[in-house]
């Protein structure tokens, strides 16, 4: 009988209508941003946690819709008259919203499944765990929003929780991660644990992924809410709504003190196999991390140009280029941390756009330039790049190719005259000597020593 009941209600409730909402509003989102996950199932399942900021809205707004349905057709006093306990006639309904809420979910991800499966070579096990985090959430949001509908069964109600549910989602952590200002430079501290209280998720380095301790914690609380919203929507009495409550404040109590603080960055983790270095040994060597194998086809050509340029004017040349394995500063909790550095034989040059399917974009002929500059760049850590050593790079890398250093987007005209000035001053020099004076800010960098860098530019801009 159950099992009738659930088909008809998901045939011809308000799940169904709830379901397409989600179906829709995410694929829309998703397939917008392809740029941001194609290729890569660990940003898939982290681009789906964050259209939770606007999916839960609109599970608790289709919750609330159904949960006033009762009062809505004036049967509230024909059922309560009725013998049959409350639970018995409301889990039916809840189960129709929590399969189609669940369902939308799953397609969503698989649609976008289509832009990560041509170009990925890599299927990190913890993007299930991950994804699998939002079912709950949904879940929990349903019948948080039936139980409210139920409670106050007016029009108002559905719209009113969208927009209470988008601000505790999606407003409330970014006001918890808000930067401290004051006379000093604005201090960013770090996330209370409760921030992870909120299923969802963004910021995420294509090298990292969340502890699963803490995707478990995440799925214990929010499951803990769902049965708290199942409980409350079966109800009557108030003792029962007061015992409905304590499976939430049970789940918080478990979970929050386990969480770390940091938000996001405290709970992600670096994927040891993410970073490991995926080679092309057909000449010399180029390599690029397992999570961005696919892009290794594209990239290995200009990599061997720019490895071939450095060969014919720098006295030991470095020999192989490898794409680099550090978190993106935003990324990290702690943003001073040292990384390894790479021997002197290898450059190591940044992760290339990525295009919506999921290849290398290399429009534009920035990468070839920016291979040539990390010549004159080492992974010390995280340090402030000044304004000289930035344009003493320019010089050195324009040295390279044996042209003036090209025009930069929105630097002034006197800005490039004085590049091409000090490019002019070091290439007046003897071959001999531009080789030694090069040789010698290779060997700086390499010691994260800037002072032979900026010695190529004139006195004047230096």
């Amino acid at each position: 009988m159950t099992g009738r009941i659930l088909r008809i209600e998901l045939r011809r409730s308000a799940a169904l209508g709830t379901a397409l909402l989600i179906l829709v509003a995410g694929a829309a989102l998703l397939l917008s941003s392809t740029q941001f996950f194609a290729g890569r199932w660990m940003q898939l399942a982290v681009m789906a946690r964050s259209l939770l900021m606007v999916l839960l809205p609109l599970a608790l707004a289709g919750g609330a819709w159904m949960g006033r349905r009762d009062a809505r057709h004036r049967v509230d006093e024909l059922f309560a008259s009725t013998v049959r306990p409350r639970w018995q006639r409301v889990i039916p309904t809840a189960g129709a919203l929590a399969v189609s809420v669940v369902t939308a979910y799953l397609l969503v991800f698989l649609i976008a499944a289509g832009w990560v499966v041509p170009t990925s070579n890599y299927f990190p096990s913890a993007t299930v765990v991950v994804f699998a985090v939002g079912v709950p959430a949904l879940i929990a949001a349903g019948w948080l929003g039936m139980a409210a509908g139920r409670a106050v069964p007016r029009v108002i109600t559905a719209p009113v929780l969208a927009v209470v549910g988008f601000v505790l989602v999606g407003l409330v952590p970014e006001l918890a991660m808000a930067p401290d200002t004051g006379a000093e430079i604005a201090q960013f501290r770090p996330e209370p644990a409760a921030v992870l209280l909120v299923p969802a998720i963004t910021g995420l380095d294509d090298f990292q992924t969340i502890a699963t301790k803490v995707s478990l914690l995440q799925a214990l609380w929010l499951g803990s809410l769902a049965v708290t919203g199942l409980l409350l929507l079966g109800a009557v009495r108030r003792r029962a709504i007061a015992f409905a409550v304590l499976p939430a404040v049970l789940g918080v109590a478990v979970a929050l003190p386990l969480l770390p603080v940091g938000g996001v960055r405290g709970a992600a983790v670096v994927d040891p196999v993410a970073i490991e270095l995926v080679c092309d040994n057909d000449g010399p060597q180029v390599c690029v991390t397992r999570a961005h194998a696919g892009l290794l086809p594209a990239v290995v050509g200009p990599a061997r140009q720019a490895l071939d340029m450095m060969a014919a004017k720098l006295p030991d040349a470095p020999v192989r280029a490898v794409e680099t394995q550090q978190v993106a500063y935003w990324a990290r909790l702690d943003p001073d941390t040292a990384p390894a550095r790479h021997s002197a034989d290898t450059i190591v040059f940044d992760t290339p756009t990525i295009d919506r399917l999921g290849r290398a974009d290399l429009s534009g002929d920035y990468f070839l330039p920016s291979l040539l500059e990390a010549a004159w760049q080492q992974e010390c850590g995280e340090q402030s790049v000044r304004g000289d050593v930035y344009r003493a790079r320019i010089v050195a890398t324009a040295w390279l190719t044996g042209r003036p250093p090209a025009p930069q987007t929105g630097w002034a005209p006197e800005e490039m005259a004085l590049l091409k000035s000090a490019y002019q001053a070091l290439v007046s020099l003897p071959e001999v000597e531009q080789r030694r004076r090069m040789a010698a800010v290779r060997e700086g960098v390499l010691a994260c020593r800037d002072d032979e860098l900026v010695a190529i530019l004139p006195g004047d801009q230096s």
